[in-house]
């Protein structure tokens, strides 16, 4: 028993000294990323003002390399995304904000059951947008020397936009890894896509009104079509070339005609309504992340606007959970 507890004391002893070195790091880290700053014109009473209290956030760093050993399937991953009780949500949502949902529909010619999809699923229609100090844990992912220059970037930007009145630094709460507001915009998606539409001269994602018109301009500037397809489940002959294939979400490669896949498509017959000149991709989300899944089940052929959810987040799951909830919360409008 003595000797666990020495084990023990051990551990939290060495834990402590990697806190506090890491601590002493982030000090003088923070020291010199305000040369930066201020080399990029963000003000020294701005940086004092808003980067006082941040802190190194070891969570951050414990959340940016999990890796879960066991990934659902993507029938697990897209039901649990798009339940009858996530659809109620979203049509109580629409029934308390149609009017700004319908205008903002028209004026930038983006689905409302789209932006309802994507905000039900990034936040739970705003009840969850996270809690983490985003300036801190931006300085953390800074610091961190993983993917330093990425969110070096980030936090310049989102520093520019305080200095600038657009964003209220007292607001920033949001996800780990810096994500803000009611559809999870990181702050160069803020800078880029995010407008003031009640004119309030403030930026507030975690406000229905800008949020909604933010994510809508989002999509528009990105190249969604209106009323186009995204994707359909298709099942596959064994003799298809692992080449079209698609595992990665980064980008999707060898698309074709769809008329190019009609020898490799078991059930063609079901897509006769489209158009076979349309370029599709084929994807095979589970391969390389489910173990022991299969090679050619579940497949999809995507579209277009497919591609368009994929900038939003590279996962081959988020995009089909956003589009099957879409189309369910379509079904009840």
């Amino acid at each position: 028993m003595k000797q666990i507890s020495y084990f023990f004391l051990i551990l939290i002893f060495s834990f402590s000294n990697l806190s506090a070195s890491d601590d002493l790091n982030f000090s003088k880290w923070k020291q010199n990323f305000k040369k930066i700053a201020l080399s990029q014109n963000i003000s020294e009473n701005t940086f004092d003002m808003v980067m006082s209290n941040v802190k190194f956030l070891p969570k951050v760093i414990e959340y940016d390399r999990y890796q879960p050993e066991f990934y659902e399937d993507t029938k697990t991953y897209v039901s649990k995304r798009t339940t009858k009780k996530k659809v109620n949500k979203g049509i109580d949502f629409y029934n308390k904000n149609n009017e700004l949902i319908i205008e903002v529909e028209k004026k930038f010619a983006i689905e409302k059951e789209l932006l309802l999809s994507l905000m039900g699923i990034e936040t739970n229609y705003g009840t969850y947008v996270g809690k983490m100090d985003i300036l801190s844990s931006l300085a953390t992912l800074s610091y961190d020397k993983r993917r330093t220059e990425f969110f070096t970037k980030e936090l310049l930007i989102l520093l520019k936009l305080i200095e600038t009145n657009q964003i209220d630094y007292k607001t920033l709460y949001g996800s780990w890894a810096g994500a803000f507001g009611f559809f999870q915009f990181m702050p160069s998606t803020i800078n880029n896509h995010a407008i003031d539409y009640n004119k309030d001269d403030y930026i507030d994602l975690k406000n229905p009104n800008d949020a909604y018109a933010s994510a809508a301009n989002y999509l528009n500037n990105m190249g969604w079509k209106q009323n186009s397809h995204c994707f359909y489940k298709i099942d596959l002959n064994k003799n298809i070339s692992k080449k079209y294939l698609n595992v990665s979400a980064k980008k999707l490669i060898n698309k074709k005609q769809l008329r190019y896949f009609k020898k490799y498509i078991k059930n063609f017959d079901e897509l006769s309504f489209l158009d076979d000149s349309l370029k599709v991709a084929i994807i095979t989300p589970d391969k390389d992340i489910v173990p022991d899944a299969q090679t050619l089940s579940p497949a999809y052929i995507v579209f277009d606007n497919y591609e368009i959810i994929l900038k939003w987040n590279r996962s081959l799951r988020f995009a089909l959970a956003v589009c099957t909830l879409k189309n369910k919360i379509k079904n009840e409008l």
